[in-house]
């Protein structure tokens, strides 16, 4: 079928909770994916982050195909072979103590936010149903009822009351403002390294180390969503590394299957995951063998292949030439590896129309909060290809 008659039938069938752009995929290999009529396009997205290591990575592939013929799915109720290593080759990577493997980005915040509740009461001696999270405005970490509830942004919150209580909301980038939001029923704080879905929002240099100072001091869990910024988009494996700090709760997500599977983990310190006892969090598809193994062998491959490095070079070199581009309309550009946003004044019309026009030149990407585009394409991007996207994109911004 060709592209007209698909969107009519996804007109027709399907909830309209996107808006995408008018391009129907069926095929993908490294950076690049092509649409049903065979117009091939370089992926400037990467499903939000998920395939860092590439569109159809074959080793990643391979590993599918090999534990799917075994053994896919056993639930908790039994162990499997493949979670004893998941679990620790994640801690040794990312120097965490405990693991727990969720599916979805959202599920992993729902477990950090059920766990860091439990902590207060139990371990800081919050008084019961009295816990605090503070967060930022303009987060995104998720669309559930209780994610939605601390959401500043309207059109995500608009009819789907009553939301959940329990959360404080500060400007981000802001550590006096932290400071003075924390009480004594305080028991988490959770931030983005970098505002992903706001608009890659950078927070000043020396951030994170102050929000851990003031979290230490205040007895305060850290939570960090890096299900965006972590497993090397950012050009280091994990984006609090950047300035030499560990959370409490860090979450990951999307690349950590490389794109072939939902697997999401809460990694954590031993204090605040061991007051979890068993029935009282839990997944019918958490840590199965198929996720356990995909999982492995998307973190080996961002290891092995250099992925990690590539992005900080690759994406220092795609900010400069960015930058370089000659635009009145363009307000800023900015950006930490390979995780780039570029953002318009309102007067130029919107990002949208950049993005069509964009697709139509065959390059992929999508516009945020209306005036900005993000920059995120596979980890596996080579300088060639930098080039010739720049080389694209420089000449729709002429338009």
């Amino acid at each position: 079928m060709k592209t007209n008659e698909l969107i009519s039938l996804e007109d027709r069938f399907g909830a309209k909770t996107y808006n995408p752009l008018d391009v129907i995929l069926s095929k993908g290999e490294g950076i690049w994916v092509w649409d049903v009529e065979g117009k091939k396009y370089m992926d400037c997205l990467s499903a939000y982050s998920a395939v860092n290591q590439g569109h159809c990575h074959p080793k990643i592939h391979q590993v599918l195909v090999e534990q799917s013929k075994k053994l896919t799915l056993t639930s908790r109720a039994f162990r499997n072979n493949q979670l004893a290593f998941f679990y620790k080759e994640l801690c040794d990577l990312t120097q965490s103590h405990k693991v727990l493997p969720m599916n979805t980005g959202a599920e992993a915040v729902e477990t950090a936010i059920k766990t860091v509740r439990k902590w207060g009461y139990e371990i800081k001696g919050i008084p019961l149903d009295k816990a605090e999270i503070i967060v930022c405005d303009n987060n995104f970490h998720g669309r559930t009822i209780t994610i939605t509830s601390f959401s500043s942004d309207e059109n995500a919150r608009q009819n789907f009351g009553p939301f959940t209580p329990g959360f404080k909301s500060i400007p981000f980038g802001d550590t006096d403002a932290l400071e003075n939001a924390i009480t004594k029923n305080t028991a988490a704080f959770m931030v983005e390294p970098i505002q992903g879905e706001a608009g890659v929002i950078i927070p000043p240099d020396g951030y994170l180390k102050k929000v851990r100072e003031i979290c230490t001091k205040n007895n305060v869990v850290l939570i960090l969503d890096e299900i965006q910024t972590g497993l090397g988009r950012t050009g280091k494996l994990l984006a609090e590394e950047h300035e030499g700090i560990q959370s409490d709760l860090t979450l990951i997500g999307k690349a950590l299957s490389g794109g072939f599977y939902p697997v999401s983990a809460v990694l954590s310190n031993e204090a605040v995951l061991g007051v979890l006892n068993p029935g009282q969090h839990g997944s019918t598809f958490g840590g199965n063998p198929l996720a356990c193994a995909i999982a492995r062998k998307a973190l080996q491959v961002l290891m092995e292949e250099g992925l990690i490095e590539n992005a900080a070079s690759m994406g220092a070199y795609f900010l400069k030439g960015l930058r370089q581009i000659s635009n009145p309309q363009v307000k800023e550009v900015r950006g930490k590896g390979l995780m780039i946003g570029l953002e318009f004044h309102p007067q130029a019309g919107g990002a949208r129309l950049y993005c069509e026009k964009l697709k139509e030149n065959g390059l992929l990407c999508k516009e945020t909060h209306n005036h900005i585009i993000r920059f995120t394409p596979p980890l596996v991007i080579t300088k060639d290809q930098i080039e010739w996207a720049l080389e694209i994109i420089s000449n729709v911004l002429k338009i």
